[in-house]
């Protein structure tokens, strides 16, 4: 039986997808420690955090202008190849300018990634890719939770966090190796077939513009505004704060945000299926209220296990947010390529300004306290989803 072609490149993307989820999870589980042996602040720490954001952004307007110039596998064995030597320069603590340069570098190819991996498996898969979709996406997922448990391993055996560093670097090298061997003349092909029957159907929805006089666009826009603040807070912050609480030891703290992408995945599961039944402007509603009151007992209670519960349980209903704010987007920006970039502009901005705040803060007056502003955050994130929820459902109405 010949096997599909296109399994081979799923797999690389998979792999290289994977390991950007290790690659973005480590910083933040490490952050303590740099913290400590640098002797940086935690607005430095945060700004570190904020640049990483803003590499991410900026791979949505250079890499597409990069791979014209130097084509697809050119550019992204450029891109990937930034991983490790980041990683290498990162571990000898540099002066902090330095730090802040590998970092956006850092942002910026696991931005790449993002693109080459989703516009590859949409392509070569086309109208049945939905489901390759989801498995690529929780492939990021297992990355992200392998991450923060490999290094409370590694903490726990007596290694250091470098020791951590070097394993991922090996990893990214090997996703460099495989992106550059990939099939980039099946992707091509695909490519080039989409555009012909795009062009044969004279489509004019990348050139919409109505949703700009939309509330609701707006609406989500923000809503992913205040959301994209606290996911970056949780991914950067959270291993330093639960550390600093002195509820838990360093590698229990570690290990809890590495389960926590365990139930991220579950939840994102679980809202695909109620999606079917529910409407999504009701399961955003939903989300937004259990992640609040999942906030609230987390920075207002001592006990391990209440502590454990409240953060598990804000990664199940933070999970659905984003993708559910997409799905709502959809109707609104039909298809629009500018509109999909702008909203992703105004939702990256959260992710960028809200670490900096934090990290601002916590200089003043401690890590554990700071983290109490990203209750601003979700008060903005359930005020917006009822207004979201309302504005659907006169619609239903009418």
């Amino acid at each position: 039986m010949k096997s599909d072609p296109r399994s081979s490149i799923f797999i690389r993307c998979c792999y290289g997808y994977a390991v950007s989820g290790m690659a973005v999870l480590v910083i933040g589980a490490i952050l303590p420690s740099i913290i400590k042996e640098a002797g940086i602040s935690f607005l430095a720490a945060g700004g570190l955090l904020s640049v990483m954001a803003i590499g991410n952004l900026s791979s949505s307007f250079i890499f597409p202008v990069m791979v014209p110039l130097m084509g697809k596998k050119r550019s992204i064995i450029l891109v990937t190849l930034f991983v490790p030597s980041s990683l290498l320069v990162l571990s000898l603590l540099p002066p902090l300018p330095v730090m802040y340069a590998v970092i956006l570098l850092y942002g910026f190819t696991r931005g790449c990634i993002t693109i080459l991996n989703n516009a590859a498996v949409n392509d070569i898969y086309g109208d049945t890719a939905t489901g390759k979709l989801n498995i690529l996406h929780c492939s990021f997922a297992i990355g992200a939770f392998l991450a923060p448990l490999l290094t409370a391993m590694m903490m726990k055996l007596g290694f250091g966090w470098r020791v951590t560093l070097y394993m991922i670097v090996v990893l990214t090298i090997i996703s460099a190796i495989s992106y550059g061997t990939m099939n980039y003349d099946l992707i091509n092909e695909a490519q080039k077939a989409i555009e012909k029957r795009k062009n044969s159907l004279n489509s004019t929805a990348s050139g919409n513009k109505g949703f700009l006089r939309s509330f609701a666009f707006y609406c989500i826009a923000f809503i992913l505004f205040f959301y994209l603040g606290v996911e970056n807070c949780i991914n950067g912050w959270f291993v330093t704060y639960l550390q600093n609480t002195g509820v838990m030891s360093a590698e229990f703290a570690t290990t809890l945000v590495s389960l926590t992408w365990l139930v991220i995945m579950g939840g994102r599961l679980i809202c695909a299926a109620m999606s079917k039944k529910i409407h999504r402007s009701t399961i955003l509603l939903i989300n937004s209220i259990g992640s609040a009151v999942c906030f609230f007992i987390l920075i207002k209670v001592n006990s391990l296990p209440l502590v454990t519960a409240s953060l598990l349980g804000l990664g199940f209903f933070l999970s659905g947010i984003y993708p559910t704010c997409i799905a709502n987007a959809g109707p609104l920006i039909q298809g629009s390529t500018f509109g999909m970039s702008l909203l992703t502009a105004i939702s990256a901005m959260g992710g960028i300004i809200t670490p900096q705040i934090v990290g601002g803060v916590a200089d003043r007056v401690g890590i554990v306290a700071a983290i109490s502003i990203l209750v601003f955050n979700v008060a903005f994130v359930i005020i917006l989803s009822a207004v979201n929820f309302k504005v659907w459902h006169q619609k239903k109405a009418v």
